[in-house]
C-alpha cells in the first residue's frame, strides 16, 4: 500500500507535491521520497519516514524543477529498508524515475528474466525496481533518440503483456513529461486532475483526488483499467488504453479502510460508501438481534466513524465518541510484528470512562484484521467499566492474505482464517459479533456508483481477479513475508542508485 503523485506545472512543483504527500500519509507511513526535474537534471530525496520528517526546508530549496513525482511507501514486497524508498531510477533510456503502488505477483520470474534477456541488474528485493527496468526496457526497445506518445503507450502495452498483479504507476521521462498507467484490472486507484494558470495548463497525477483538492486542481476522471496517461513538459495530455481486454475489479478494500473517506475512487465518494456499510450492518444486527440491549454505538477512530453514525441511526440507538486518538501514532494495521501493534493502541487509545461504565456498547470499527487492535480495545472498554461489549465489523471476515499490495500477506496471522464468526468473537473477547455479508458491502459501493460492477474482494472470499495465484504461491508467500521474516530483515543496506545530497547524511 503505498501513496503517488505526480506534477507537470510551469513553476517549481516541490511543495505541491509535498502537500499531496502529506494527505496522502495515510497510504504509507514507513518513507517518502520527491524527484524533481529541471531541464535534464533529477534532484532527490528520499529516506524512511513521515514526509514531515524526511523533507526539511533546506532538501525542499534544492528540489527545483517544474517537473517531478513523489511517493509514500508502506513495504510490502520487499524490506522496509531507506535503501527501497521511492522513487527508482534508472539512466537508460532518457533516465526515468518511477514511484509504483500495489504488488507484483510473478516479480521473481521477471527478474531472472530482466538478467537473462533484457541483460538489466536488479539490485534489491523490492517489485518497483522490477517493474521500472521492465517499462525502461520495452521503451528503450522501441529505438527513438525522441519518443512521441504512441512510443511510450507501446511500452506500456508491452509491461501489461509481461507484467501480472496490481500496480498502479507514475513515472518521469527526463526532458519529456511524466506517464501514469494502471494495471489491466484497475486493482489500485489513480486519478488526475488539472487547473488553469496564466501560462497555461498544469496536471497532477494522484492516487486519490484528496491530494489533487489541496493543490487545487480540479479533478478530471479515474485512470481506467489497462489506461495510461502521458502528460508533456508543455502540460498536453495524452491518453490510451493499453491493456487488450482491461475489466475494472478494483480493490474494495479502498472503500472499506485505505482511502481517506473524502475521496472519490472510481466515480464513488467513499464517505458515501462507508456511510451504506453502516445501514447495511444495521439492517443485519436488527435482523438477527431485533430485541438487541445495545445501550450506545461507539466508533473506534477514525475510519469507522461514519459508517458507525449511520448505523446507531439506523438502529435508534445513541452514539458516543468513547475513544480518544493520538494523532501521532501510526495506523496499527500496517504495523510490522503483534509485539508494536499491541504496544501503539494503548498509545493511540484513551477510553472516556463514563461513555463505557454501566452500559452494553457496541463497539464498530471498520475492519477485523489479525485481531491484535480489536482484543486490546474490548479490554479497554472493560476497564472502563462497560457492562457488555459487542463489536461490529463493517467489513465481512477477513480470511485469505491480499497479494495486490496490503500487508496481509500469511493466512496464519488472519484472526479469521479457518475460524467462523463466533469464534473470532470468542478470541477477541466480545459478547456477541456481527460482521458484514460481502454482497451488503458490494451493494453499498454500487449504491452510491451504479457502474461499479465487479471488485477484487480476494481478502473475504479468495478469488484471485488476476487468476495466477494458486496455493504454491501463498505457501511461498507466506514464508517470505510473515511477521518473523520481517523482524529478521529489518536492518538497512546499502543501494547503487541516484542519492541525496551529501550534506543529507547527517540527518
Amino acid at each position: 500500500m503505498c501513496g503517488i503523485v505526480g506534477i507537470v506545472g510551469h513553476s517549481y512543483v516541490n511543495q505541491g507535491i509535498y502537500d499531496a504527500l502529506t494527505v496522502l500519509q495515510h497510504r504509507g507511513q514507513d518513507a517518502a521520497g520527491i524527484v524533481t526535474c529541471d531541464g535534464d537534471r533529477l534532484y532527490l530525496r528520499k529516506d524512511n519516514g513521515m514526509v514531515r520528517d524526511v523533507f526539511r526546508t533546506r532538501h525542499m530549496r534544492r528540489l527545483v524543477g517544474n517537473m517531478g513525482i513523489g511517493h509514500v511507501r508502506y513495504p510490502t514486497a520487499g524490506s522496509s529498508s531507506s535503501a527501497e524508498a521511492q522513487p527508482f531510477y534508472v539512466n537508460s533510456p532518457y533516465g526515468i524515475t518511477l514511484a509504483h503502488n500495489g504488488n507484483l505477483t510473478n516479480a521473481e520470474e521477471l527478474a531472472e528474466h530482466i538478467f537473462r534477456a533484457d541483460l538489466r541488474h536488479i539490485n534489491t528485493t523490492s517489485d518497483s525496481e522490477v517493474l521500472l527496468n521492465v517499462f525502461a526496457h520495452e521503451l528503450q526497445s522501441r529505438g527513438k533518440l525522441q519518443p512521441e506518445p504512441d512510443d511510450i503507450f507501446d511500452a506500456v502495452a508491452a509491461v501489461h503483456k509481461r507484467v501480472e498483479g496490481a500496480y498502479a504507476v507514475v513515472a518521469m521521462i527526463t526532458g519529456y513529461g511524466i506517464l501514469a498507467f494502471r494495471d489491466p484490472h484497475g486493482i489500485r486507484p489513480v486519478v488526475f486532475g488539472t487547473r488553469q494558470d496564466a501560462d497555461g495548463q498544469e496536471v497532477m497525477i494522484a492516487s486519490e483526488s484528496v491530494a489533487l483538492d489541496v493543490g487545487g486542481f480540479e479533478l478530471e476522471r479515474d485512470l481506467g483499467p489497462g489506461e495510461a496517461i502521458f502528460v508533456d513538459m508543455q502540460g498536453q495530455v495524452h491518453t490510451q488504453v493499453c491493456a487488450d481486454r482491461p475489466q475494472l475489479r478494483s480493490c474494495i478494500f479502498e472503500h472499506v479502510y485505505l482511502a481517506r473517506p473524502d475521496s472519490i475512487l472510481d466515480g464513488a465518494y467513499v464517505y458515501g460508501t462507508r456511510m451504506q456499510m453502516g445501514r447495511k450492518l444495521g439492517d443485519r444486527i436488527l435482523s438477527e438481534w431485533p430485541d438487541h440491549d445495545i445501550d450506545v454505538v461507539i466508533p473506534i477512530p477514525d475510519t469507522s466513524r461514519t459508517s458507525a453514525l449511520e448505523m446507531a441511526q439506523h438502529l435508534g440507538v445513541t452514539y458516543r465518541e468513547g475513544f480518544m486518538k493520538n494523532r501521532y501514532i501510526g495506523r496499527t494495521f500496517i504495523m510490522p510484528g503483534q509485539t508494536q501493534r499491541k504496544k501503539s493502541v494503548r498509545q493511540k487509545l484513551n477510553a472516556i470512562d463514563v461513555e463505557f461504565k454501566g452500559k452494553n456498547v457496541l463497539l464498530v470499527d471498520d475492519s477485523i484484521v489479525r485481531g491484535t487492535t480489536c482484543k486490546q480495545i474490548i479490554q479497554m472498554a472493560r476497564d472502563a467499566g462497560a457492562r457488555k461489549v459487542y463489536f461490529a465489523s463493517a467489513a465481512p471476515p477477513v480470511r485469505y492474505p491480499n497479494v495486490y499490495g496490503i500487508d496481509m500477506p500469511a493466512a496464519s496471522e488472519l484472526i479469521a482464517h479457518g475460524r467462523t464468526e463466533e469464534e473470532v468473537g470468542q478470541l477477541i473477547g466480545a459478547d456477541r459479533i456481527f460482521y458484514q455479508d460481502l454482497e451488503d458491502l458490494k451493494d453499498a459501493c454500487r449504491e452510491v456508483n451504479p457502474d461499479m460492477e465487479a471488485f477484487d474482494c480476494s481478502v473475504f472470499d479468495g478469488n484471485y481477479v488476476t487468476g495466477d495465484i494458486d496455493d504454491a504461491y501463498l505457501a511461498v508467500l507466506e514464508a517470505s513475508r510473515n511477521d518473523a521474516v520481517k523482524d529478521q530483515s529489518a536492518g538497512d543496506h546499502a543501494l547503487v542508485d541516484m542519492h541525496n545530497q551529501d550534506d543529507d547524511l547527517d540527518d
